[in-house]
């Protein structure tokens, strides 16, 4: 077999690689296809809802290297990780996650989305009652928001209170949650001010049925078809740029955790996540707060011991009661500050 035809096979079997070789191949020649795609399925459910609610738009679909959806273009990019179950997993074993993991996750960020793609596809953020309402599209962006988990002027769809980042994600967060059934929302915001959002965009969806959007571009913006970086130095400049400030607990988990000293030990995240159903439950019933605060907590303090690389020593009855402690104080402590710098 010749050089060429080798390197072809492989790229055809690449879902049969280890790791260290598939993070050698290029974006490109992995060839996805976002129909039939496990990813496929899901976007049509949103479509579906569109198409229900006599919204005019039908958003076309690809894979990039990340969620977005781009200005000036009514269609959605979704990271490359959802087009293959081994894809998947190789993200969660270089990332520790996946955002998108799940049906359920990954519903919510294509609704989220879909809501940037509508307001394009109506140039919504041009009209004056939109920007009355959720304010000037064009604030500029920040990477570390100051998020206030008190606040009720919001709606609660993504992590970290994302709603409260800017304009632009205000309107997609309330619409992904319109889109949902209007009961619903309807009962679980009463009495909040973000009510008065959701009934703005209740209304201006009322208007907009039935018409053709303004804009039909589809184009195709940074598809992973045309990206000749591997995934190897895709990783590594994800890892160049993370971000994090969650290291104010580190003490009190290294107190119930080790460092990890053998390949065999169980590490203290993957605890966490057993036994985050009990915590959960524990935590709302001690503390009273939203399921969705609770939520952000438990979530950060799994991801910090990850990036400690910590495991689990003592007994499990006794650190499970430290650890609901540490979440009960996390939650006290970030009700006192009344903010966030975008993580915990």
């Amino acid at each position: 077999m010749t050089a060429r035809k080798s390197a072809t096979a492989i790229r055809r079997n690449w879902e049969r690689l280890d790791d260290s070789a598939l993070l050698r191949l290029r974006f490109r020649d992995l060839d996805l296809r976002f129909s039939g795609s496990p990813v496929h399925r899901d976007a049509l459910r949103v479509g579906d809802e569109l198409v229900r609610r006599g919204i005019g738009l039908r958003p076309h679909f690809w894979f990039s290297t990340d969620w977005f959806s781009p200005d000036g273009v009514p269609g959605i990019a979704v990271p490359f990780f959802l087009a293959h179950p081994r894809l998947l997993r190789l993200e969660r074993r270089m990332t520790g996650d996946a955002e998108g993991g799940n049906r359920r996750w990954r519903l919510r960020l294509l609704r989220h989305e879909l809501g940037h793609a509508v307001d394009t596809a109506f140039a919504l953020r041009r009209r004056r009652d939109w920007q009355r309402v959720f304010g000037r599209p064009g604030a500029p962006y920040s990477r570390d928001y100051t998020a206030r988990p008190r606040s009720r002027n919001h709606v609660l769809h993504l992590e970290h209170w994302y709603a409260q980042s800017h304009p632009t994600e205000d309107f997609a967060e309330t619409f992904a949650v319109w889109l949902g059934p209007r009961a619903r929302w309807r009962a679980e915001y009463a009495g909040w001010p973000a009510l008065a959002k959701l009934e703005f965009v209740d209304t201006l969806m009322g208007e907009i049925a039935g018409r053709a959007p303004s804009r039909r571009d589809r184009s195709v913006i940074s598809p992973i078809a045309d990206n000749s970086r591997t995934l190897g130095e895709h990783y590594r400049r994800r890892a160049g740029i993370a971000v994090g400030n969650a290291s104010r607990y580190d003490s009190r988990l290294l107190r119930m955790f080790t460092p990890r000293q053998s390949a065999h030990a169980l590490s203290a995240e993957r605890w966490l996540r057993e036994i985050k159903p009990r915590l959960m439950q524990s935590l709302l019933r001690r503390t009273g707060v939203h399921p969705y605060l609770a939520h952000q907590v438990l979530r950060a303090i799994r991801q910090r011991a990850r990036a400690l690389d910590l495991t689990l020593s003592g007994p499990k009855g006794e650190t499970e009661a430290h650890v609901a402690r540490l979440h009960e104080r996390a939650i006290a402590e970030l009700l006192r500050r009344n903010e966030e710098s975008f993580r915990l």
